[in-house]
């Protein structure tokens, strides 16, 4: 027979249990059936012969549900497997969930990640951590490396899924302008060249390209002559921007390199945080199939990034402001509206109230 929750829980504890009882023995003196004064608590009568059994046993508390160990519990030759395997392989895998797959693959012991963990954890065995990296020290820009636009550019590539290109973009560090993008089925030195061109033939500097130096360090041979550097190249490490050909392409163009760390992405936050602003406000992007019209799209971008999109890390000012020296004319701008708003709405109250 199935238990009614009525006014009663399923379950209560003992205490509860014998006031209940009391109730109940104290309704049957005034002449109350079992029956009725079950019923009227809200209790199946059959539970409260149950319980007036349970309170001559003096078992009133209910048990814990189910064997005192669980079925599919370890046994003990696993437990002392895993602390063993620990022992054996925990200096080489470092990880509760490594040791579980370990035991497996020697066919030792067989546990989940997890209870591999609540082993180690009630034998107060505590894997070792990984070994501390010593930081590199960043290594400083050039002297000669201005902080102001059209001196420090920064690149790297990115990739877009359904279209299965990537494309490697140029910005300008300081004013944060897109100078701009190639589009490829690959990463190499020749879209980095190509993307540099582009930017030099944007800002009007392509004349930095000269071609007698190419060509002589493409074959390898270093001019006499040494002139200063004019654009400096931040980048991180990756193959297509320490190959040969992109040093000479580079140097060639009067641009100077300047590599992050390894491992370290801060190093590059500029370009990091540009491509994660592009992707998570236009999440579109990452589905245009079509290669060509994901360049195109890229170029719209382009054009709204660097001339309408407001920077917060330039004071709500366009990229193009910022390139232009206009930045400040805009934010005085601001000011002066702020100001003759904040003038006109006292004026406007000063009129009503008169």
């Amino acid at each position: 027979m199935g238990l009614t929750a009525g006014l009663v829980p399923p379950r209560v504890e003992a205490q509860v249990k014998v006031g209940l009882l009391v109730l109940v023995e104290h309704a049957g003196e005034r002449g109350w059936s079992l029956r009725r004064a079950a019923a009227t608590l809200g209790l199946d009568h059959a539970r409260v012969l149950r319980w007036q059994t349970r309170a001559g046993l003096e078992q009133l508390t209910d048990r814990r549900p189910g064997p005192d160990t669980a079925v599919h519990a370890l046994l003990d030759w696993e437990r002392a497997a895993i602390v063993k395997l620990c022992e054996e392989w925990g200096e080489v895998d470092r990880s509760h969930r490594k040791l579980a797959h370990r035991g497996s693959r020697l066919e030792l012991v067989h546990a989940s990640e997890s209870t591999v963990l609540r082993v180690l954890a009630g034998e107060g065995i505590v894997l070792p951590a990984p070994a501390r990296r010593d930081p590199r020290p960043a290594r400083p820009w050039p002297d000669w490396a201005e902080l102001v636009p059209g001196v420090i550019w920064i690149y790297d590539f990115t990739h877009f899924r359904a279209s299965r290109r990537c494309a490697v973009a140029v910005l300008d560090v300081v004013s944060r302008l897109w100078l701009a993008t190639v589009v490829s089925a690959e990463e190499s030195s020749t879209q980095v060249e190509v993307a540099f061109t582009r930017a030099l033939t944007t800002e009007e500097k392509d004349h930095l390209l000269d071609a007698q130096l190419l060509d002589e360090l493409a074959r390898g041979t270093v001019p006499d002559h040494h002139e200063l550097p004019v654009l400096l190249a931040l980048s991180d490490n990756g193959p297509q921007m320490t190959s040969r050909s992109t040093k000479a392409f580079l140097a060639g163009a009067r641009i100077a390199t300047h590599f992050g760390r390894p491992a370290t992405p801060n190093d590059q936050a500029w370009i990091e945080s540009f491509f994660g602003h592009l992707k998570g406000e236009h999440p579109h992007l990452d589905k245009i199939a079509d290669p060509g019209e994901l360049e195109l799209e890229l170029d719209r971008r382009r054009e709204h990034y660097n001339t309408v999109r407001l920077h917060e890390g330039l004071g709500y000012a366009t990229p193009y402001d910022e390139h232009h020296g206009h930045r400040p004319a805009v934010r005085a701008a601001r000011r002066a509206g702020l100001d003759h708003a904040r003038s006109a709405r006292i004026a406007t109250r000063h009129d009503l109230d008169e």
